[in-house]
């Protein structure tokens, strides 16, 4: 059998920080730029997402910095630690774009970092990936997630087609945490307080409320693992909605770091669509 050729490494981008800004108690905006994205864009999606890179010892990286190199040469618990983040925003002009992050204090790698971070500070990354963003031809838009979806469902939002009809659902711990979005006429973001709840159960029932064709609905529908699953299995089982029309993934899950659950989530994902597709 012949060898499969090696997958080439991914683009690394390099940028600074240009600015940070505190949205909301728990939300911290990464504003970047600099002559290290000078072949970045993201202009295609609204789930535009980035893989940023950490030292794995919180230290910085040899430079030049070779991502191919380090994969290459060391081993792999030198690699770069990786999250996942969404791209908020991105000005082509002036070729900067901004990243939102939850912090939870000292908690995680990213989080502690966006808290930190200060102008000039440098960032490396991979990216952008991406494949979703609402389609004009669609007669109704459903959207859900909780913060970690938040970028991606403002930015949906605020790129709707004009004249678009559409059910945006974010579920924030309270009413601290909800943002300015900018939404045109014929629909707005909900904004759903969990309080004391588990994590996407509001979402569910917001969800399960919307009356909306099944033929015509494009869904997006984004955050923890175990309310996605509920909801992927409602529209998918029992709204019998193609699976074209949506973009489901459990951005994280109950109990997991990023690195636990990027591990498993394959066969998460295998296992739910099979149990799923048993069930149709």
């Amino acid at each position: 059998m012949a060898e499969r050729p090696a997958r080439p490494a991914p683009k690394a981008h390099t940028a600074q920080v240009v600015r940070t800004e505190r949205l909301t108690p728990h939300m911290q905006r990464v504003v970047l730029g600099g002559e290290g994205l000078a072949e970045f864009s993201a202009a295609d999606f609204t789930d535009h997402y980035i893989k940023l890179l950490f030292p794995p010892d919180g230290g910085t990286f040899p430079e030049p910095f070779d991502i191919a190199a380090i994969r290459a040469e060391q081993p792999r618990e030198r690699w770069p630690v990786t999250r996942t983040y969404t791209v908020r925003d991105w000005d082509p002009d002036i070729r900067e774009f901004a990243v939102d992050f939850v912090i939870h204090g000292d908690e995680g790698i990213a989080g502690p970092w966006a808290a930190a971070a200060k102008p000039g500070d440098t960032l490396r990354f991979l990216g952008p990936g991406g494949a979703y963003k609402p389609l004009p031809e669609t007669g109704v838009h459903l959207l859900a997630g909780d913060e970690s979806a938040l970028p991606a469902v403002a930015a949906a939002v605020e790129r709707m087609p004009a004249g678009a009809v559409f059910h945006a659902f974010v579920e924030v711990s309270d009413a601290s945490e909800e943002q300015k979005v900018g939404s045109p006429e014929g629909g707005t973001i909900t904004w759903l307080h969990r309080g004391t709840r588990p994590v996407g159960e509001a979402l569910i029932e917001a969800v399960r409320g919307v009356d909306f064709p099944a033929a015509e609905v494009q869904a997006f529908v984004h955050g923890e693992a175990g309310f996605v699953k509920e909801l992927r299995r409602y529209l998918r089982i029992e709204r019998e909605v193609e699976r074209e029309r949506l973009s489901i993934s459990g951005y994280w899950r109950l109990g997991h770091n990023e690195d636990g659950w990027q591990a498993s989530k394959r066969e998460w994902n295998a296992q739910v669509e099979a149990e799923q597709e048993s069930a149709r």
